[in-house]
């Protein structure tokens, strides 16, 4: 199997909600949760690995990152660009 090598910067949100903290990146649509801040980046940086190893080995990494709206810059894949993250009101 052809060994892939991807460095990459993820935005990441970590929040906190309740006792737990949820890390997520919308550059992939993935979340996990920890008990504490350094668990939930343990964790996500796992799930990251996991996220890819899998796509690799189900060879739909082309597929999957484009379908994210990523993109290749010098045969490098780049995420899409967090623009903005805000607060915002909303009427229900």
């Amino acid at each position: 199997m052809k060994k892939h090598s991807i460095q990459v910067e993820l935005p990441v949100s970590i929040l906190r909600e309740g006792k737990s903290f949820v890390a997520y990146t919308p550059a992939l649509d993935i979340s996990t949760a920890g008990k504490t801040y350094e668990e939930v980046q343990k964790r996500f940086s796992e799930l990251v690995g996991i996220f890819f190893e899998e796509l690799i080995a189900m060879d739909t990494l082309d597929k999957v990152l484009t379908d994210l709206g990523w993109h290749k810059v010098h045969s490098k894949w780049q995420p899409p660009v967090v623009v903005s993250m805000d607060s915002m009101a909303v009427s229900l």
